[in-house]
């Protein structure tokens, strides 16, 4: 378990929220499933909504914007400066699809499309510096980019964000995993995903811990998800894809706790 009250360093995964039809029944899905409370972001948010874990935000909630958009739970990467990173992500070949706006005294986003396709937010703090909790269950441990075009993705965060790698392919598993510039810590990846259908598109793909992954499961499917795939062990812990009712997919897995 990690206690996060100060800014997270650039590059790190540091926030995920939903935009959905449904808010209300989101938030029962998920407050059965992971225990989450909920606080409103404030008059003027239009309904969006902080997830606490034990008093401290975790994700976000909020009603589509769109009603075309995908139900997908998008990842942030931390910045300290959002302008210069945007211009940073058109330098590298990515799009922006917001480019950078103030999110009231909160702080300061972008939202952006990488050159794989994938979408993806950049956040600079201001009062809220995203997930306050880490690495515990219902809490936020892991992001991962998906990817057909694993060499491509690489550059553009290279050159995006001045992260570095680390190679752990192994047999069946071609990945690396992103050191943030700051101090080196593996804090992300990316995953070359063969087995990507051609009607799913690169992605970012979000984790959330659990301390009894077969039981978080079970509970999901009661409350009517579908798994993706029979729970599994991995090199990292026991873990689980979700699809969850209305349609957004995460994984669950009962990592190793780290500080951070």
């Amino acid at each position: 378990m990690s206690t996060k009250i100060s800014n997270w360093p650039a590059a790190t995964p540091i926030w995920v929220d939903l935009g959905i039809d449904d808010l209300q029944a989101a938030k029962a899905f998920y407050s059965d499933l992971f225990g989450w409370d909920y606080v409103s972001g404030g008059q003027d948010s239009g309904d969006y909504l902080l997830a606490h874990v034990d008093g401290r935000a975790v994700a976000g909630l909020g009603p589509k914007q769109d009603p075309a958009m995908p139900t997908v739970w998008t990842t942030f990467l931390a910045s300290d400066d959002v302008d210069t990173t945007a211009k940073k992500v058109v330098a590298a070949g990515g799009q922006l699809i917001a480019s950078p706006f103030d999110v009231m005294d909160s702080g300061r986003m972008a939202l952006a499309m990488d050159t794989v396709g994938a979408v993806f937010g950049v956040w600079q703090a201001g009062n809220h510096i995203g997930a306050e909790r880490v690495n515990e269950h219902g809490a936020l441990c892991w992001n991962e980019l998906h990817t057909r075009d694993y060499t491509g993705a690489r550059s553009f965060y290279a050159q995006a964000f001045d992260v570095s790698y680390q190679d752990v392919t192994e047999e069946g598993l071609v990945y690396s995993t992103i050191r943030r510039p700051l101090d080196g810590r593996e804090v992300g990846g990316i995953h070359h995903d063969a087995e990507l259908s051609e009607d799913v598109p690169n992605h970012w793909m979000t984790w959330f811990a659990s301390d009894y992954v077969e039981g978080t499961a079970t509970r999901a499917v009661e409350l009517g998800a579908t798994l993706l795939g029979p729970v599994a062990d991995s090199p990292l812990g026991r873990m689980a894809i979700v699809r969850a009712p209305q349609g957004e997919v995460f994984g669950i897995i009962d990592a190793p706790r780290t500080s951070e």
